[in-house]
């Protein structure tokens, strides 16, 4: 499941971060011109121009018949935030309320449908 900034590069594509006139560009593997950050984390600086497309993806599904984000997964189950905008259906779901006007909860996959990758 994503929800992040991708960037194509090279004809390859990356977890990516823009800042300004650079693309932070991020990958599991060691490769040469990448920087490990962490263990299974590396990073490269390109600059913006040289990236081939720039886009956010983000994961959206259906639960209990309401849209919402998916954020993360983890062991059998999703973080979902809910996209609805009604508080009334976020209370009787259970959700947590997270901000003002943002809920999410953990939601079983087995009860999670629709769902898909979005490119903005």
């Amino acid at each position: 499941m994503r929800d992040g900034y991708v960037a194509r590069w090279r004809g390859r594509e990356f977890q990516a971060s823009p800042d300004g006139g650079e693309v932070r560009l991020y990958q599991p593997e060691a490769t040469e011109g990448f920087t490990e950050v962490r263990p299974g984390r590396h990073v490269r600086v390109v600059p913006a121009n040289e990236i081939e497309e720039l886009a956010y993806v983000r994961t959206t599904c259906t639960w209990k018949g309401q849209p919402f984000i998916v954020l993360a997964e983890h062991d059998g189950w999703l973080r979902v935030e809910y996209t609805g905008g009604r508080w009334p259906v976020a209370q009787a779901m259970r959700l947590e309320a997270f901000d003002f006007g943002v809920y999410q909860g953990w939601a079983p996959v087995g009860e999670v449908t629709d769902v898909r990758e979005q490119r903005v």
